[in-house]
Order: structure tokens, then sequence, then C-alpha cells
């Protein structure tokens, strides 16, 4: 059975396969924000979609439904779907595919995303993520990310964008690398580091810094305007929220004390230990759920 179906064949080949995956590797959504932008903006078109039956649990990824203008029903199931940009003269190609987190099947489920790879001519997939960190908003967006391709490295060293260290549970992202390699297929990431204490979703200033490095990277004819405004409206309505916060302004205050300090010792900011993000984000929590509902950075329009 083939669980890939293709709606169209574009001519040429693909250099680059950008993939982003909704759930766990995209916090406050600013991963699949980034590159839904990027295709809209591109104008790409739909080259293929894998089918969801055999690789979700239903009753956690459950489907959707809406009301059509005639009154019937209509269900979407979770959706994975490859777009590709044809660029008009020398320059990459890139291939997208912008999905939602497997429940099942993982090797297989990569093994599908590899194989259409080999099939585009894809050089490098880049995974494209984000992820909670005990960070201050009021800083520049942390990115993490590295490359198994050495251009595609220096570009990122230029950037200043450093590999994680990190070790622990994986995402899906990690399984598709995995496939990729055993077929000889570069690999790549870049992860936004998103404040843990915001619950606002898009993060548009997380996916407008993304955006702003994939389209260096890629040198992509993308306008990043209408994104760029976004994300300047996210920091002015999460500002509004937490001013109105003592608390969390207070938190706020000494995340940013911590980073600048970091900066200034080490002339980088460092992550801090995992125990440490982990004790202040659970009393933090402790802290929110004593003082009841509506979690900081909701209500702010950006959902």
């Amino acid at each position: 059975m083939s669980y890939v179906t293709v709606h169209q064949t574009p001519p040429g080949q693909q250099e680059y396969l950008l993939l982003a995956f909704a759930g766990w590797p995209d916090a406050a959504e600013s991963a699949t924000t980034t590159l839904r932008y990027l295709t809209r903006r591109l104008n790409a078109n739909k080259l293929a979609e894998i089918d969801p039956e055999e690789f979700y649990d239903f009753t956690k990824e459950r489907p959707r439904s809406s009301r059509t203008k005639d009154g019937r029903r209509r269900v979407h199931w979770p959706a994975n779907e490859f777009y590709y940009w044809e660029r008009e003269g020398a320059g990459a190609h890139p291939l997208f595919f912008v999905g939602v987190e497997p429940n099942l099947k993982w090797r297989t489920f990569a093994g599908l995303i590899a194989d259409l790879a080999v099939e585009r001519g894809v050089k490098t997939v880049v995974q494209v993520g984000a992820l909670l960190d005990a960070v201050p908003h009021t800083r520049p967006v942390r990115l993490t990310g590295s490359a198994t391709r050495p251009e595609m490295q220096q570009v990122l060293d230029s950037a200043s964008i450093k590999s994680s260290n990190y070790q622990g549970p994986t995402g899906i992202g990690s399984a598709v690398m995995e496939a990729c390699a055993a077929r000889g297929i570069g690999y790549g990431s870049l992860w936004g580091h998103t404040a843990h204490y915001l619950q606002a979703a898009p993060n548009y200033r997380v996916a407008y810094t993304l955006a702003r490095h994939l389209v260096r990277l890629l040198d992509l004819p993308v306008n990043l305007a209408e994104l760029e405004a976004a994300a300047g409206t996210f920091d002015q309505e999460v500002a509004k929220a937490i001013a109105k916060d003592e608390q969390l302004a207070e938190y706020a205050k000494k995340l940013e004390e911590r980073y600048d300090q970091s900066a200034a010792e080490n002339g980088e900011e460092e992550l801090p230990e995992a125990s440490e993000v982990m004790q202040e984000l659970e009393q933090f929590l402790r802290s929110e759920q004593r003082r009841g509902p509506n979690p900081p950075g909701q209500g702010s329009g950006q959902t």
C-alpha cells in the first residue's frame, strides 16, 4: 500500500527540503507558522501528501470538523503535505513539508519523507523547530542549529548559531534525520527558543526570526514585512499583558538579569542547566495554579 499521494511532478529537482511538524517540536506554533508563511508568499504548489490513516491515534490527535456554507459537515484529518517552488534562473529549488508529529510507526513515516526526498534529488533536509526555554521575551530570539553539509554549517556559524548539546526524549525530526542519513542525504536543523512563560500562539516573534534566517540561507525572494509587523504587534500585546502582572514581570526581569550577566561574562548567552530550568518552571507553574486561570500572554489577539 502506498501512503503517499503525488498530485503533480514538477520539472527539475529540489536541492533542499524544509520541514516542520506541529506538536512537540513546534512550541507556540512558531515553526509551522514560519513554513506556512514562506509557502504562501512564494505561491508554492502542492506536490504530495501522506495518508494519515496508519500513523495517528485519532483519539489523541483528533480530526476536526467544520460546517460548509451549504450546511454539510466536513472532516479535516491531520495533514502532512509537501509543497514545491520553482525558482526562475539559477539557485536552489526548495521543497517544503508541513505536517503533524505522528503517534505511530515513526520509522515508516520517516522513511516516506526520506524516500520522496531521494526521488526529488534533495541533498539536504532541514528541520525547522521551536522549543520552550527559560529565556526572556525581551531579548533577541535565541536560535540553535547544526548541519552536516559544510557550506550550510558555515552560514550558521556566520550568524553565530550554535549547536545544542541536548540529550533526552526526542521528536519525529530525529527519526527523519536517521532515515536521511541512511540514504546519503545531508541533514540540518534550525530551532527557535520560545519564552516558556508565554502561552500565546502563534509566537510571531520567533517565527519572524526563523524566517529571516531561512530566507538568507536559501536566498529566497520573500517579503517578510507582513510577518515582521505581526511580530511587532505580538511584542506590544505581550508587553501589555505582562505589565498587568506584577509576579510575571518580576520573573521576566530575573531571566533578563541572568541572560545579560551570562552574555557579559562569557561573550554569549549560554543555556542554563536543565535542572535549574525545570526547578524554575515548576515553581512558576505552581504559582500560576494558585492564581487561577487566564495564563499570561493569552487574550493578546495572537491566536
